[in-house]
């Protein structure tokens, strides 16, 4: 996944050596629109200065673990010795752990907001700052015997995550075009969300909110409040749920979607869309800054939840390294831009093997400069 072309717009390098290969479907059978903008993805060797605590420590989103032990094996070759203890908890613990100051800094898939901004600026004495380093799509992951290609509205998706749809061959699922054809077994829907507080799950029911035309009111947050199914721990957990159970259903990370689970095609109005690089950077391209100018590089993702732009895929994350803009112990300060400075360069390139996207060359400049700006 990528983000932004000059202060605002969004795009992805969509070549190749990006393409979801675990994710993806018969490109044959989606709808992927015009070709992506080619954007330059983040280059260069990390100018490091090693040195400082080790290891670090750091708490939060189980989506970005894959992620994080690139960057830590990237880290550790840069600054020989330096190390970094991740506990993928989910984004909600790590807000937390970084709030009440047992971790140097947090993992989460939404940008601080509401009352934890607050806490995390009395906890740093300083403003805390969200550094989007890890992007990718989020996959709607089933494991339905004899149905590859399952084609899902938001509205329909809306209605299965809050138990308006309950069973598999119910007539709103076989209605959604691309469905027409296949044999949906009657078969109970086994909803699996996440049991811990996720961003996952937040940017999940943000999605359902903008998109599905009121099917979807519970509204958002890091705790699933659809009201069915059961919870698994962990973007691991949910995917190895949805794998032992034929008939079941999650939203997952699209790293996760693979070795027998099946990331379903979205429909947003324009035709039905699989989760690829160049289908997500078309979706990509409206995303904006919540802060334009600042050092803290929340992205405000709404107009691509709702939007219904041909060979766009929608459904997104981003997940953000939480630190403070300054630390009051310079041996934490020292490391954590050391390590974030080798994870924005030297640690992008290897992610697209794990199912992520590296961030274009734009936002790495704009990365760059925040973890500069860390006193």
């Amino acid at each position: 996944m990528k983000i932004m072309r000059p202060m605002s717009a969004v795009g992805i390098l969509a070549s190749a050596a990006l393409v979801l290969a675990a994710c993806s479907s018969d490109p044959a059978a989606s709808n992927t629109g015009a070709s992506a903008p080619a954007v330059p993805a983040a280059t260069g060797t990390a100018q490091v200065d090693c040195g400082g605590k080790s290891p670090l420590s750091a708490e939060g989103s189980s989506a970005q673990k894959n992620a994080i032990d690139i960057f830590s094996l990237e880290y550790g070759k840069k600054c020989p010795g330096a190390q970094v203890n991740y506990n993928p908890s989910g984004s909600g613990a790590g807000v937390k752990q970084f709030n009440a100051n047992q971790i140097d800094f947090g993992g989460s898939d939404s940008p601080l907001s509401g009352a934890d901004v607050a806490a995390a600026k009395a906890r740093c004495a300083s403003d805390a700052w969200n550094l989007p380093l890890v992007v990718g799509p989020v996959a709607i992951a089933y494991k339905l015997t004899g149905v590859d290609k399952l084609v899902l509205t938001p509205e329909v998706a809306a209605k299965i995550f809050n138990g308006g749809i309950k069973n598999w061959n119910d007539p709103a699922i076989k209605a959604v075009k691309g469905n027409e054809s296949l044999t949906l077994p009657d078969k109970p829907i086994q909803v699996v969300s996440r049991s811990d507080e996720s961003g996952t799950t937040d940017n999940f029911q943000q999605y359902l909110t903008a998109a599905s035309k009121g099917a979807w009111t519970q509204g958002a947050g890091k705790a699933f409040k659809g009201g069915v199914g059961n919870g698994a721990a962990g973007s691991n957990g949910v995917a190895q749920a949805v794998k032992a159970a034929d008939g079941a259903v999650t939203y997952v990370e699209g790293a996760f979607a693979k070795d027998g689970l099946t990331p379903a095609l979205l429909d947003s109005g324009s035709g039905a869309v699989e989760l690829s690089a160049t289908n997500v950077a078309k979706a990509l391209d409206a995303a904006k800054f919540k802060t334009p100018g600042s050092n803290d590089l929340a992205l405000d993702l709404a107009g691509i939840y709702g939007s219904n732009t041909p060979g766009a895929y929608p459904l997104l994350l981003t997940t953000y390294e939480i630190v403070c803009s300054k630390y009051s112990d310079p041996n934490v300060s020292k490391a954590v831009k050391a390590f974030l400075n080798v994870s924005a360069t030297d640690g992008q390139a290897p992610l697209s093997a794990k199912g992520y996207v590296p961030i274009p060359s734009t936002l790495q400049e704009k990365v760059l400069a925040a973890i500069a700006a860390i006193a």
